[in-house]
C-alpha cells in the first residue's frame, strides 16, 4: 500500500514533469521474478525506472538512509521504504555484499522484480564502467531469474553536481530482452563464470545506452579523479607559495636598491 501511494505521489509528478520516454516495456514480465540490471548515471535512476513500470521493483540502498535519527531521518526512512528500497549496511565491504545478495534472492523468491546497478556506484563522467561480478551474477545464478539489461539515458543531465534546481528535460529508458543464464546453474561460486555473466550483461547495457565502455571499476576511477584533484590543489598551493616567496624576494631586492 505504501509503495502504491508513493508511486502515485512521486512517480506521477515525475512522469508529468519530465515525460521520460521508454523502449522495451514489453520485455518486462507481467508476473514472476526478474532482475533489472541498469547502468547508473544519477540518483534519480531509482525513481524514474519504477515510475514507468506497472510492477514494483526493489533496489538496494545504504542503511544510513533508514537509520538517521530525528524527524527528518524518520521521514527519509519512510520515503525510501515507500519507493521500494532495501537497507544494506555497507560498513564492511564483504558483509555488505553478502547482505545485498541475500536481499536480492529473497525479493526474487517472492516472485518480484529486483533492481541492481552492476557498476556498484554512479558513473563519475557518464561513461559505462566495468560491472562487479559478486552481486548481479550470484543472484541470477542462485535464483535462475532472467536478467533484463536496462539503459538509463540522460538522467545525469537533469541535475548535474552543484546544481540545485533540476533541468526539465526528457530522460530515456531502454529495457532489453531477458538474458537466460541457466547454462551456468549451480556455478555461482566459480569466479570465471561470474565474470562471464557480468560482462555479457554489461555488453548488452552498452549496446542499449550507447555509452563509451571503460574496463575499470567506477570506484577506481573515482579514486583516480579524487587523487588528481588533490594533486592539482597541492600544485596550485605550491605555485602560489612560490610566487609569494618570489614577490617577497623582489620586494626586498628593490628595498635594498633604494636604501641611501
Amino acid at each position: 500500500m505504501l509503495y502504491g501511494a508513493m508511486k502515485v505521489a512521486v512517480g506521477g509528478p515525475l512522469k508529468v514533469a519530465f515525460r521520460p520516454w521508454v523502449e522495451g516495456l514489453e520485455n518486462v514480465p507481467s508476473e514472476g521474478p526478474a532482475i533489472l540490471a541498469s547502468n547508473h548515471l544519477s540518483f534519480s535512476d531509482s525513481f524514474f525506472l519504477p515510475a514507468v513500470l506497472d510492477r514494483k521493483v526493489t533496489f538496494i540502498a545504504k542503511a544510513e538512509y533508514f537509520t538517521t535519527p530525528g524527524v527528518k531521518g524518520r521521514l527519509t526512512a519512510a520515503f525510501f521504504k515507500g519507493v521500494g528500497q532495501l537497507p544494506v549496511d555497507r560498513s564492511g565491504a564483504r558483509g555488505a555484499g553478502e547482505a545485498a545478495i541475500k536481499s536480492g534472492i529473497e525479493v526474487l523468491e517472492r516472485g518480484e522484480l529486483f533492481g541492481i546497478y552492476p557498476e556498484g556506484t554512479r558513473s563519475p563522467d557518464g561513461r559505462l564502467y566495468r560491472g562487479k561480478p559478486g552481486g548481479l551474477a550470484r543472484v541470477a545464478l542462485a535464483t535462475g531469474a532472467p536478467v533484463l539489461p536496462v539503459a538509463m539515458i540522460d538522467t545525469e543531465k537533469i541535475q548535474p553536481p552543484g546544481k540545485v534546481m533540476p533541468k526539465l528535460m526528457r530522460p530515456g529508458i531502454r529495457i532489453g530482452k531477458p538474458l537466460d543464464f541457466s547454462r551456468y546453474q549451480g556455478m555461482e561460486h566459480d569466479r570465471f563464470v561470474l565474470r562471464a555473466v557480468t560482462d555479457e550483461v554489461m555488453y548488452e547495457i552498452m549496446k542499449l545506452s550507447g555509452q563509451e565502455y571503460v574496463d575499470i571499476y567506477a570506484t577506481a576511477m573515482k579514486r583516480q579523479l579524487a587523487d588528481a584533484a588533490k594533486a592539482e590543489k597541492a600544485a596550485r598551493a605550491a605555485l602560489a607559495k612560490a610566487e609569494k616567496e618570489q614577490a617577497e624576494k623582489e620586494k626586498q631586492t628593490e628595498q635594498r636598491r633604494t636604501e641611501p
